[in-house]
């Protein structure tokens, strides 16, 4: 989409996922961000695999998350109609989804990942706690959990295997919360992201309103560079496209 200029935007949001009500959100920002640019903005609610255009739509901003969002479902329906989109395409879209995927390539690529292992039972477990349990293919942290004791470890499992048969658990690495963002190319500065929670869980995301954004974050020259070098070591393995 870079080379070419487009008017008339259409704004996919809502969704089939556990993430429905947060793309609302995020789609309705968006749709108003783009008006104030000077774009003529439809906002679609997609509720169902099954969606259609309005006429004369020339650009999809993709504003859904999730399942049918972010996993390469919707960038391959408009690579089909040939409809210009936002972010990376379908291939990309869903490895970059999928964590076991993204380790995966991450790995082959050089760039540092946890330990961990994929599980299909909570008693095949070898990581010792503290860990991380994660479903491997929900975003915003649906369904993660950190485990400091051990007796947490099969309620955390289960909530996790309720969104996949497979799941992925790696190990609780402490430190700072930090972001990086690429844009066209170009790698942005470091955010360190301070929830007022035990860490950037779902509701520190999302609904209590206290993470603070610190940009850019307070770090070495050298802690930078290294952290902007990483970022776009993975944008590149993951082979994605536009932002990310």
């Amino acid at each position: 989409m870079a080379s070419r200029r487009f008017s008339k935007v259409a704004v996919l949001k809502g969704g089939v996922s556990s993430e429905r009500t947060v793309s609302l959100r995020s789609g309705a920002a968006i749709a108003q961000g783009l008006r104030e640019g000077g774009y003529e903005v439809s906002e679609i609610d997609v509720d169902s695999r099954a969606f259609a255009l309005p006429a004369g739509i020339e650009a999809v901003f993709v504003a859904l998350h999730g399942e049918f969002g972010e996993d390469g479902g919707i960038q391959q329906r408009l690579v089909e109609m040939g409809m210009p989109f936002t972010g990376s395409g379908a291939e990309s879209s869903r490895v970059s989804f999928d964590k076991i995927l993204t380790r995966e390539r991450l790995l082959a690529g050089g760039v540092p990942v946890p330990n961990g292992e994929v599980l299909r039972t909570a008693d095949s477990r070898t990581i010792p706690v503290p860990l991380v349990v994660k479903p491997p293919r929900e975003g915003s942290s649906v369904g993660c959990h950190l485990v400091f004791d051990e007796s947490a470890w099969d309620a955390a499992f289960a909530d996790a295997a309720r969104y996949s048969a497979d799941v992925l658990v790696e190990e609780y690495i402490p430190g700072r919360e930090l972001t990086v963002g690429v844009f066209d190319g170009e790698v942005l500065p470091v955010v360190e992201i301070k929830p007022n929670a035990e860490w950037y869980d779902f509701e520190a995301k999302y609904v209590t309103g206290d993470t603070t954004y610190i940009c850019p974050a307070e770090l070495s020259a050298e802690q930078t560079a290294a952290l902007q070098s990483i970022a776009l070591n993975t944008f590149e393995c993951l082979g994605a496209e536009g932002f990310g």
